[in-house]
């Protein structure tokens, strides 16, 4: 199987990928696009003509955005809608709410070492939201996904994916001391495996799913770590921007990737992979820094085990509602 290559970098932004792309007549949902990355891939989608839905927690935030894309992006202004993937009952009010054909889903909405939590059905707060969320928003709108005929789904996922794998025996940290890296680490590798499946299961009905790393970018994903930590990264970071192995991205550059996912003609009718600076990742046993993917993100039988449980989980919750 070829590797995906683009003529795109590392420094390429999300509209300049988008250059040359018409998207007039597509539908996009992007999920946490009232900060960091969502809000630049939202607005280079619109910006191509989508017409994109910002599915935020804050729809007042969403707002300010929405106003901010349709000022500066010359596209459809963005509509705006509540989604909460902490609570399924968010989730499924959300994907209730949506009629017609729905071309474009990214789902990156996400939370990054949190402190020990749990979402409103009691899932672990970050496999909860990170994944659990957007598996029960996907699989809530596969129907106008499917109608589409020809719609992507777009998963952003982390080199943090390398930490774990899927720990089945103990999704929820119920039996093992709770580690923030380690639950962020399983969820990536979630989001990674999900889009696997999803494309195992829908490409007969047009549907493709892909993941990506972003990069290394500030934004208030960073939130849950102590001072000392941020200082440690940040200089980890000077360092590697001084030998020339690495540099932290702007928001229209984290967002490059996702784009370039959900609208490059290179990507059409491809599902199952990982991207990361708008190239498919080689597959490595050890991370290069944030590059590559680890075999056990790519594992079918582990995706194909991840959608049943997940399915489970799901069913069983909204069932108890």
């Amino acid at each position: 199987m070829t590797r995906i290559r683009s003529r795109f970098t590392s420094r390429s932004t999300a509209l300049e990928v988008v250059e040359g792309i018409d998207l007039t007549g597509r539908r996009a949902v992007v999920t946490g696009a009232s900060s960091g990355i969502g809000v630049e891939t939202a607005r280079a989608l619109a910006s191509a003509g989508a017409q994109v839905t910002l599915a935020v927690r804050d729809p007042r935030a969403g707002e300010r955005v929405a106003a901010d894309i349709a000022g500066t992006s010359g596209g459809p202004a963005p509509d705006v809608a509540r989604l909460d993937l902490a609570d399924l009952a968010s989730v499924d009010a959300f994907a209730g709410a949506w009629a017609g054909p729905l071309h474009v889903l990214v789902a990156n909405a996400g939370v990054m070492d949190t402190p020990f939590g749990r979402t409103a059905q009691g899932w672990e707060t970050q496999l909860g939201t990170n994944h659990l969320g957007h598996f029960a928003l996907t699989t809530g709108l596969s129907g106008s996904l499917a109608e589409a005929g020809d719609a992507r789904v777009v998963v952003v996922s982390s080199s943090g994916h390398a930490a774990s794998p899927v720990v089945f025996d103990d999704l929820f940290f119920e039996r093992r001391p709770y580690q923030p890296g380690l639950a962020y680490g399983q969820s990536k590798t979630a989001n990674v495996l999900f889009a696997v499946e999803a494309s195992r299961r829908w490409a007969g009905e047009g549907v493709t799913a892909n993941a990506l790393m972003p990069g290394g970018i500030w934004t208030p994903l960073q939130r849950h770590w102590p001072a000392e930590q941020r200082a440690a990264a940040e200089e980890q970071a000077r360092r590697a921007e001084s030998a020339g192995l690495f540099h932290m991205k702007t928001p229209a550059q984290g967002a490059a990737t996702s784009v370039f996912l959900a609208t490059s003609p290179l990507v059409a009718g491809v599902g199952g992979r990982y991207f990361e600076d708008c190239q498919e990742a080689e597959v490595v046993e050890r991370l290069d820094g944030i590059h590559g993917v680890v075999p056990h993100a790519l594992d079918p039988d582990a995706a194909r085990r991840l959608w049943d449980v997940s399915e489970r989980l799901v069913t069983a919750a909204r069932s108890t509602a």
